[in-house]
């Protein structure tokens, strides 16, 4: 008996009744061990969330074709930019006010909404008969989609404190997994009626709607998820008055304390919330972030372009099968990297020398691309798996690594104003990926006989040049370290 009372906590925290964040709260210091069931949970959220964003890229191409919007083949990449963009300038848009919703109202709404959007709008975007009903669907998925903020600040709230290291990592891992495997999805599934004959005919929906599969297998991944949600604990403390005065009896000086202490805390949270733009450590990680960011999209776009495009333009002429095959290869290499090496390599380096090493690494392996494209069989399938896997593996490492660095340089209390800038940044930057890489593909698609840079070689040059300045950037004086 004595032994539970030294176990009991001198200075107790002051919980209310109704309140669902006071709930968690208590529930975190009586749980002891690894909180597998919160991991998942963000885990499969996440991937809910990432899995519609990429997805489209392997089928792009033809998907725009199939439009018949461009009057030229070379123009093909210019208007699948356009689609490839609309959902992160919708999410740009909008990131702040769902930030400002969720700290309202709580996480969990603006989460299921989050995955009921994707459940509707991306199953419309699989059944678009033309250019602008793509381009509207995936505009509306991604400024109605406000996931990703609130569960950040989710991932910093449902844990023990010594376990938020693994919440946050659990997010980014996740996140970087559905940039691929929705790649892999797409290519795999698109054009079902040309793969799969025997089983889906040409006059069956799936055959006259050639990219509605993939939405629609993603799509139903995000009903289960909405359904799992709606058990998902609520983390925002929300105090009525009722609250307040059946637990608290103090005489008029007490009460007169507590509300000049209340209106302190305030201070000190507008305070806090106004130097976030004066704190240089998160916002220089937070630019850098955003470079790297506009890199690993573009990447994403111009690689299942390049992919697919003829050989006369310099591509592979692969179908989104191959382009498939090779993703999903990249996704199981990420996820084996980023749960086995990642941690080791991340202690070893730290998460600066780890964004500024991959950063470099990007440089010769991407400016191989133009060497494998020459080869044919199964070298060809080889180097280009080989290649994707590592290009893969490091973008997704070097924006991991920047996370980790900015959500180090601000207190806990702050993070969730901190991602919401981060993801709002992040969205504008991403947003230009698609978009600018579509229209320099399909530019450099125009020049093929040039005398400086032809064809492919300028876009994989282009690309280069912003990674360069990413690992510019992550030098001293522009980047910050948080004194600890």
């Amino acid at each position: 008996m004595a032994e539970n009372k030294l176990k009991e906590p001198l200075l107790k925290k002051k919980y209310y009744e109704n309140c669902s964040g006071c709930k968690v709260e208590q529930l975190k210091e009586l749980k002891r061990g690894l909180p597998i069931r919160e991991l998942v949970s963000i885990w499969i959220v996440v991937l809910c969330t990432a899995l519609p964003i990429a997805s489209l890229f392997p089928f792009i191409y033809f998907m725009t074709r199939d439009f018949q919007i461009a009057k030229r083949e070379e123009d093909i990449g210019y208007y699948a930019g356009y689609v490839g963009c609309a959902f992160m300038v919708g999410r740009a848009l909008t990131s702040v006010f769902w930030g400002m919703i969720a700290d309202r109202y709580g996480r969990k709404p603006v989460i299921i909404i989050g995955t009921t959007t994707v459940v509707i709008f991306n199953t419309l975007f699989g059944l678009s008969v033309n250019f602008w009903m793509a381009l509207i669907t995936r505009f509306l998925l991604g400024s109605l989609n406000g996931t990703l903020a609130p569960i950040k600040a989710y991932a910093s709230e449902i844990f023990r404190e010594e376990h938020q290291g693994l919440g946050m990592s659990t997010v980014s891992t996740a996140w970087g997994i559905g940039l691929v495997i929705g790649p892999a999805l797409g290519g795999f599934l698109a054009q079902p009626a040309e793969k799969f004959p025997s089983i889906f005919s040409k006059e069956s929906l799936f055959g006259k709607f050639p990219y509605f599969l993939p939405c629609l297998t993603i799509s139903a991944f995000a009903f289960g998820v909405t359904i799992a949600s709606c058990h998902l604990p609520e983390t925002l403390h929300k105090h009525d008055e009722e609250d307040v005065s059946s637990d608290v009896s103090y005489d008029a000086l007490e009460r007169a304390a507590s509300d000049t202490e209340v209106k302190q805390h305030k201070e000190a949270g507008a305070t806090a919330k106004k130097s976030l733009f004066q704190n240089w450590p998160l916002m220089s990680s937070i630019i850098v972030y955003c470079v790297f960011s506009l890199y690993e999209m573009a990447y994403t776009e111009i690689f299942s372009l390049w992919a697919v495009s003829p050989r006369k333009y310099g591509g592979l002429a692969y179908s989104t099968e191959n382009v498939g095959e090779v993703l999903a290869i990249s996704g199981f290499g990420l996820l084996f990297c980023q749960f086995s090496l990642f941690p080791y390599f991340e202690k070893i380096l730290g998460p600066i020398m780890l964004a500024r090493v991959t950063g470099i690494l990007c440089i010769p392996l991407l400016t191989s691309f133009t060497y494998i494209a020459t080869l044919s069989g199964f070298g060809l399938d080889v180097l280009i798996n080989c290649a994707s896997v590592l290009m893969n593996v490091l973008t997704v490492s070097n924006t991991t690594g920047l996370f980790i660095l900015q959500n180090k340089a601000v207190d806990q209390h702050e993070r969730g104003a901190a991602n919401g800038i981060a993801l709002t940044a992040m969205s504008l930057f991403k947003a230009a990926g698609p978009a600018g890489a579509g229209a320099l593909f399909s530019w450099a698609q125009k020049r093929q006989y040039a005398a400086f840079l032809p064809g492919d070689q300028m876009v994989l040059f282009v690309l280069n040049a912003v990674d360069a300045i990413g690992v510019l950037m992550t030098f001293k004086p522009f980047l910050a370290q948080r004194q600890q």
